[in-house]
């Protein structure tokens, strides 16, 4: 018997270990996130989103962000940024300063909304994002969704 719960307990913890290796980096920093896709030559998708009130993100995210058709296809294709804009629980100062700065830039007016930007330099040098182009939700699921996304990002890659 205490082999059996051993062995169960193993297959669970090795389980949980390959589901962990499955998900995916959201970066909070602009900044962190900015240098990896330049490092990685991959745009950043940039996802605003209302993660305690808006029921179209959520259903975004169940439909699309959490099947391993979109983590794969990440992984491969971008950097992702979670730009939060919540209501009951509260960000740090500096994430709210950063996320209305990139909210006012990409002039985001409703939620979920996706922004695919390649990370540049301006002529004086500073960071510089170029608009690819964004998405929202859209109906029919992953296969659906990746393929706007592939359209947006496909130039680039």
């Amino acid at each position: 018997m205490m082999r059996y719960i051993l062995i169960t307990f193993l297959f669970i913890g090795s389980y949980s270990v390959s589901n962990a290796q499955e998900a995916l980096t959201w970066h909070t920093d602009m900044n962190e996130a900015y240098e990896i896709a330049n490092s990685e030559n991959k745009p950043l998708m940039l996802f605003f989103t209302g993660s305690d009130w808006c029921g179209w993100c959520t259903r975004l995210q169940n439909e699309v962000f959490k099947t391993s058709d979109f983590k794969n296809w990440a992984k491969q294709n971008v950097v992702l940024v979670e730009l939060d804009f919540p209501r009951r629980k509260q960000l740090e100062r500096e994430l709210q300063i950063q996320n209305y700065q990139l909210q006012k830039i990409f002039k985001v007016t409703g939620y979920p909304s996706v922004h695919f930007a390649k990370p540049g330099l301006a002529q004086d040098g500073k960071k510089n994002l170029n608009s690819l182009g964004k998405t929202g939700y859209v109906r029919g699921g992953a296969q659906k969704w990746l393929e706007v996304a592939n359209n947006i990002v496909a130039p680039v890659n």
